[in-house]
């Protein structure tokens, strides 16, 4: 729990048997005035054939298993599952983030953030820890989201915090690479407070299953950008429903 708000983490992982533990231990252990941060981690076991889940559970997490590939839909997934809670942190499970950067992130919740975003460009990038395609990427989409909707973003960052309410209204549907994208747009679109945080990248323990392939890559950059279209294209729907809520 931090300051009085209940703290639950979700965590999208495919074949992370070496990283889980790693990042479930150092979020466990996280401590505000000598209270436990993080109430609760539920990890998302997404089709592994190695002990992901295993190592999980031992190192404190539920675990939940969807076979259908797919970030979005592993995210889903966990939170389909998630505990009571006030505040939602999206971690990564392969130890590429520093666990107690979260804590900006959830004092910003705190203070009045709906969703607030760790952005890797606005902290220090680990030599290797993001490929030269990832952080194209990043550049183009951010560009684009603040060329469309007027928000300067700097990254599309998977280290996240938003507020349960929050997650709730925007009632996100993306089962696989445009997740980060349609949270951030929507949240835009809605109204709420989106802040940056800056926070510092590492290299992965293991080999991403997204950028580390030429086919990963490509798959990705179509997912976000056919998202931000997406978005684009459909925002009056959105922004007329979102003023009947």
């Amino acid at each position: 729990m931090y300051k009085g708000h209940r703290v639950a983490v979700v965590i999208p992982a495919l074949n992370e048997e070496n990283a889980i533990g790693v990042v479930t231990t150092a979020l466990n252990a996280l401590r505000f005035e000598n209270q436990q941060v993080i109430d609760a981690i539920v990890v998302c076991d997404n089709g592994s054939t190695d002990n992901t889940a295993s190592v999980a559970r031992a190192a404190g997490a539920i675990t939940v298993r969807q076979d259908i590939p797919g970030y979005g839909i592993a995210c889903l997934t966990a939170i389909d599952n998630l505990p009571q809670c006030d505040i939602v942190l999206f971690v990564d499970g392969d130890d590429s983030c520093f666990a107690e950067q979260a804590i900006p992130m959830l004092e910003g919740i705190v203070n009045g953030d709906d969703l607030a975003i760790g952005s890797r460009n606005l902290g220090k990038i680990e030599k290797g820890a993001l490929t030269q395609t990832q952080m194209f990427g990043n550049w183009l989409s951010s560009h684009l989201i603040t060329f469309f909707w007027g928000q300067k973003i700097t990254d599309l960052g998977p280290f996240r915090a938003i507020r349960y309410s929050a997650l709730q209204t925007i009632n996100m549907q993306d089962k696989t690479f445009g997740w980060t994208v349609e949270m951030q747009v929507k949240a835009i679109i809605h109204g709420m407070q989106v802040s940056e945080y800056a926070v510092d990248s590492k290299v992965r323990i293991g080999e991403s299953k997204i950028s580390g392939t030429l086919k990963g890559s490509v798959k990705a950059g179509i997912g976000i950008l056919s998202m931000i279209g997406k978005l684009y294209f459909t925002q009056g729907q959105l922004r007329r429903a979102a003023s009947r809520i």
